[in-house]
């Protein structure tokens, strides 16, 4: 199916002003006609629900929901079956949570799983708590958030609340961070506790399981990372701990090329991550009604043919390093300025493989790119694994943060 899009005044002042910005389209996607979209819901609701429990919480779910979507791609999803939506406090600095707030208005309340996810105040150098952070500023830095939270998606209680980005082991332990995160499970804000992380997968899962408070565990896990192996190792462990896993990062980018012309076989990519039946459900974006139709039929036969297996292998047979940074960290050894690579990489990801330019600004918000110091070296002397041109993407994405907001929504 066709796709159209917006031809307005903001797109020839993005291809224009901003010389293209590498190809990036910028805008959503229209949604199609009533009648139309009417028509793919039917076929949506006509899809194969399979159900795994979610750990320890019993909290059954659709091994398929659902993250980055439009209000009437969530309320299809509802309808066909997927009750779980992945949100967080900082996504569209709200706007995603009223969104969802929005789609569950007037929805018996045991109809849907609520989460959304806190980044709770810490040094982004250490990932620990900021020295002059006294252990008061942080409780009420994290209930102020979560209460912003609560008004955005007009509930008054979470099923699960996840410690949003964690990239350090210790903070998981750290113990006015448990202290908090315990007390609103005790007072009924919450009814399960989870924790999540784009990186250092294995230590952080086990750093999960040893603190023993949190119930769910959301880690990015797919076909194209180097460790793959020892993240299933990792994950085996939380399910055998009794911790719900959630499975992001499972396409691995979507596309094999930034231009977009060589698309990862999704069905193929979700089918390899929920082969691993440790895994409960997977969180990915969901932008039309044909993704949405496409990832729930994945639930139809998780075998993966022929096919599909030489697919996953394009990468492979072709030499393209794809968009997935697998966030290893080793770039940063390498950097003589020690620049955040990961967090770069990670919103180069969104831009281009996800066409989500609004979360690969928010991404970079934290990163201070005003005297970029690729611009001071003549040469780049990092490897990286993933086989990136690293200071090209670099440069290339740090020029979003001069675009205006309103033209990334």
């Amino acid at each position: 199916m066709t796709k159209k899009r917006n031809k307005n005044s903001r797109r020839d002042f993005l291809t224009k002003g901003m010389a293209g910005f590498a190809g990036i389209s910028l805008l959503p996607y229209l949604l199609k006609g009533r009648s139309q979209a009417n028509e793919e819901i039917k076929n949506v609701n006509k899809k194969k629900i399979v159900y795994r429990t979610l750990g320890r919480t019993g909290i059954k779910l659709p091994i398929v929901s659902i993250s980055a979507y439009s209000l009437d791609i969530a309320r299809a999803a509802l309808d066909a079956g997927i009750i779980y939506f992945d949100t967080a406090h900082r996504y569209g600095g709200g706007a995603d949570e009223a969104r969802v707030g929005e789609v569950l208005q007037g929805r018996p309340r045991e109809s849907f799983v609520l989460t959304t996810k806190i980044y709770g105040l810490r040094d982004k150098r250490t990932g620990l708590l900021p020295k002059n952070l006294s252990a008061a500023q942080f409780r009420a830095d994290f209930r102020q958030r979560l209460d912003g939270s609560f008004k955005n998606l007009k509930q008054d209680y979470l099923d699960i609340l996840f410690l949003h980005g964690v990239d350090n082991p210790k903070f998981a332990g750290v113990q006015i961070v448990k202290d908090v995160m315990l007390e609103l499970k005790e007072e009924g804000k919450t009814r399960f506790l989870g924790i999540t992380f784009h990186h250092k997968e294995v230590p952080l899962i086990h750093a999960a399981v040893e603190q023993k408070i949190y119930d769910v565990i959301m880690t990015s896990y797919n076909f194209r990372q180097p460790h793959r192996e020892e993240v299933k190792k990792a994950i085996a462990y939380a399910a055998n701990a009794g911790l719900g896993v959630v499975a992001m990062k499972t396409i691995a980018g979507a596309y094999w090329d930034k231009e977009r012309k060589y698309p990862i076989n999704t069905k193929a990519a979700l089918k390899w991550v929920l082969q691993n039946e440790n895994v409960h459900t997977i969180i990915p974006g969901i932008e039309t009604f044909d993704q949405l139709e496409l990832d729930m039929s994945v639930m139809e036969d998780l075998t993966l043919t022929p096919q599909e297996q030489e697919d996953l292998k394009f990468g492979q047979k072709t030499s393209m390093p794809g968009l997935y940074c697998a966030q290893c960290g080793r770039c940063r050894l390498q950097c003589r300025y020690n620049l955040d690579i990961p967090t770069m990489m990670r919103s180069y990801m969104y831009a281009y493989g996800y066409k989500n330019p609004a979360k690969a600004r928010e991404t970079l918000q934290l990163l201070d790119l005003s005297n970029l110091a690729c611009n001071r070296c003549p040469t780049c002397s990092v490897q990286c694994t993933m086989g990136f041109d690293v200071r090209d993407k670099i440069t290339d994405i740090a020029r979003i943060k001069h675009i205006p907001t309103e033209f990334l929504v």
